[in-house]
């Protein structure tokens, strides 16, 4: 299952950084291309995984997630909501506080109101630090959160909420794949 995926994680380059071994793939860095072919095997097995009944809005972080989330309304007719790391200041804008394994920052959340059903997709989750910062703001809002998916999953991240993903990996010197499709 999803060999378009499993075969680009395998073979993407390792990129040492320190003790840090990070994984340069096209879903996650936009390096070198997207292939739309993955997109469309990213989109079709999100389609299976997650609940997309009576859904409103497709939510995704700026920026790696946007090419999934795009892909995913394309096949299924759900607007996308991108949360932004710019500040509009438009009425009823709500802050996300991202924590990451590696940086800290603000991210905002604009067009998402009491009531709306969503689900939030990305590319990628390790810690669930900025995960758990979006469905904080979200809940906040008073948001109902149908489902959370994502293509990678990296590690042992910690989430709020229970979530599904495509594939999971661990990262040496070079992409093993654990299990898929959770």
């Amino acid at each position: 299952m999803y060999p378009i995926l499993t075969n680009s994680l395998l073979t993407c380059p390792i990129l040492k950084k320190g003790e840090y071994n990070y994984f340069i793939h096209p879903v996650t860095d936009g390096i070198p291309d997207i292939d739309p072919g993955l997109l469309r095997e990213i989109a079709t097995g999100l389609i299976r995984l997650l609940n997309l009944s009576d859904v409103k809005f497709i939510v995704t972080a700026e920026a790696m997630g946007i090419p999934v989330a795009t892909a995913l309304s394309l096949m299924t007719d759900i607007p996308v909501n991108i949360i932004r790391k710019r500040k509009y200041s438009l009425p009823g804008e709500c802050d996300v506080c991202q924590v990451t394994g590696y940086s800290r920052g603000e991210m905002y959340i604009n067009g998402i109101k009491p009531g709306d059903r969503v689900i939030i997709v990305d590319d990628v989750i390790s810690t669930g630090g900025t995960m758990n910062g979006i469905i904080e703001a979200l809940q906040s809002i008073g948001a109902e959160i149908v489902d959370i998916g994502f293509v990678i999953k990296k590690g042992d991240p910690k989430l709020k909420l229970p979530f599904s993903y495509l594939v999971s990996i661990e990262v040496t010197d070079l992409v093993k794949i654990i299990d898929k499709c959770s």
